[in-house]
């Protein structure tokens, strides 16, 4: 069992920037890859990024390719998403969710065992 935490959220302008974090607790973070995704009223729930058990690899949607990275710190048990250039088109509640079971697709949400409860991040033009 995994419990996650998102923080940093908030309002920003179009072209800022905003970090928002994920907790996890328990002692097997390093095990679970740990994925954001994002959702906007009304709409399905998408993939942001990914990244691997130990961070060498990272996964990113089209649409916030070379704005966004994700790192984390498995010391911290925290993954991170700093997000740059933001635009409105980004507005939405931000997951992060862990994968332990490494049995689907990295894109999928069905993919993710656990979930966190969520952030919202607001992108003002």
């Amino acid at each position: 069992q995994v419990q996650l935490v998102e923080s940093g959220g908030g309002l920003v302008q179009a072209g800022g920037s905003l970090r928002l974090s994920c907790a996890a607790s328990g002692r097997t973070f390093s095990s679970y890859a740990m994925g954001w995704f994002r959702q906007a009223p009304g709409k399905e729930r998408e993939f942001v990024a990914r990244i691997s058990r130990g961070g060498g690899a990272t996964y990113y949607a089209d649409s916030v390719k070379g704005r966004f990275t994700i790192s984390r710190d498995n010391a911290k048990n925290t993954v991170y998403l700093q997000m740059n250039t933001l635009k409105p088109e980004d507005t939405a509640v931000y997951y992060c969710a862990a994968d332990q079971l490494y049995s689907g697709s990295a894109y999928d949400v069905k993919t993710y065992e656990y979930w966190g409860q969520g952030t919202q991040v607001t992108v003002s033009s």
